[in-house]
């Protein structure tokens, strides 16, 4: 894990988020923590990655998202060098498509 982000703050902000129950109570709280740009940009990069773990090609993540190629291959670097966070995401959304 990154210990440039690990701090009291970001702690809190986590704990925060994992008080959330619904979708409802997400859009309330990151509308009222983000700017509406920042939010557009976190939700472009998660779909980028998901795109990419599903093997799209780089020209139709552009298409399909407005992603820089920059943006693509930054999200590609993390999906394949990081903390393996996208990976523990997309494992137990697969797990509860297939329980659904």
């Amino acid at each position: 894990m990154n210990s440039k982000i690990r701090d009291k703050y970001t702690d809190d902000l986590f704990d925060a988020i994992l008080t959330l129950k619904n979708r409802d109570e997400c859009y309330s709280f990151f509308e009222d923590l983000c700017t509406v740009l920042e939010l557009k940009s976190l939700s472009q990069r998660y779909q980028v990655a998901k795109m990419l773990s599903e093997h799209h090609v780089y020209s139709d993540i552009v298409s399909e998202t407005g992603a820089s190629t920059a943006t693509i291959s930054r999200v590609n670097r993390s999906i394949n060098y990081g903390n393996g966070g996208y990976d523990i995401v997309f494992n137990r959304l697969d797990k509860k498509d297939k329980a659904e």
